[in-house]
């Protein structure tokens, strides 16, 4: 005997929210790409390559994001939400690549620094942080990982923008040109943790690792002391897109429990597992008496 809740949320608020982020920064992409090579500043132009990356995968999760709203089916029957942490996966990749190049062109400018143009570089700055600041507000009022990611990249322009406009204005009284590729490495550096620390996060999700936040052997414990049930094992937890928990477990129940008892019991694990943002639960009922030959069963005759 199985039982099976489902809960779907509405995207379109997160779809919203990325095709803004895309059009803001496809179209600054463009512009500082140019600034950055009409200012000879290599941090502008690490900051361009940055965010031309974040153009294409925006432009990816726009899409992905779009799709990800299509209802279950006999290829996907847990749905196609997924496909927005696909984009965020592709969003890692590609900010990784963008880096790795970023750090090619500053470090020989360690070496050889050039002179820049503060004041082109104090007007990109402005621009910088008033269309990665919009782009960031809206991102953060997301729930997504996805928006989550992406966030992350725009809430990182707007802090590098600060510091190269810290940098022209000082760049105004004093000619000191290899704050520029320090300032372009230790942006870039800064993004590569942040990368990573996401990417890891994207991968144990894909891997179907845990929640970080959840605990099977807690919920396991709650469940015994807070319900009729006799025992459970072989539960199974994990996360379809960083949002939606999904859990799957066998529960054990005394010989004597009727179907009304066993609804009822099902009904309560629901509710308490609701609580902790679990909203697609699989609950498969064995009796005390049933014979049990996997491992995990072995304790239940103790009960």
């Amino acid at each position: 005997m199985s039982d099976h809740s489902h809960d779907h949320h509405n995207p379109a608020d997160q779809f919203n929210n990325i095709k803004l982020a895309f059009i803001l920064n496809l179209l600054f992409t463009i512009v500082e790409i140019i600034g950055g090579f009409l200012t000879n500043s290599v941090a502008i132009l690490s900051d361009a390559v940055h965010d031309l990356g974040d153009s294409i995968s925006l432009g990816l999760s726009w899409y992905l994001e779009n799709y990800s709203k299509k209802n279950p089916d006999h290829k996907f029957s847990f749905g196609y939400s997924r496909f927005s942490l696909l984009s965020a996966f592709f969003n890692s990749l590609i900010l990784l690549l963008g880096s790795i190049f970023v750090i090619m062109r500053a470090v020989p400018r360690l070496v050889n620094p050039e002179p820049i143009n503060a004041v082109g570089v104090i007007i990109f700055a402005f621009f910088g942080i008033t269309v990665n600041g919009i782009a960031a507000y809206r991102l953060s009022k997301g729930s997504s990982i996805n928006e989550e990611v992406i966030s992350y990249h725009f809430i990182e322009d707007v802090l590098g923008w600060l510091t190269i406009l810290v940098v022209g204005v000082v760049y105004m009284f004093k000619e000191i040109p290899i704050l520029d590729p320090i300032l372009s490495i230790l942006i870039t550096v800064y993004i590569l943790y942040n990368v990573f620390k996401n990417f890891k996060k994207i991968l144990k999700i894909f891997l179907q690792a845990v929640p970080a936040e959840l605990s099977i052997e807690e919920i396991e414990k709650r469940l015994i002391k807070k319900t009729q049930i006799v025992a459970i094992h072989h539960t199974h937890l994990w996360s379809l897109d960083g949002e939606k928990n999904l859990l799957s477990t066998h529960i054990v129940v005394k010989d004597e429990f009727s179907t009304d008892q066993i609804k009822k019991v099902k009904e309560n694990i629901k509710a308490i597992l609701k609580k902790q943002d679990i909203d697609h639960v699989t609950i498969e009922v064995d009796y005390q008496g049933q014979v049990c030959k996997d491992e995990e069963c072995n304790f239940i005759d103790d009960y």
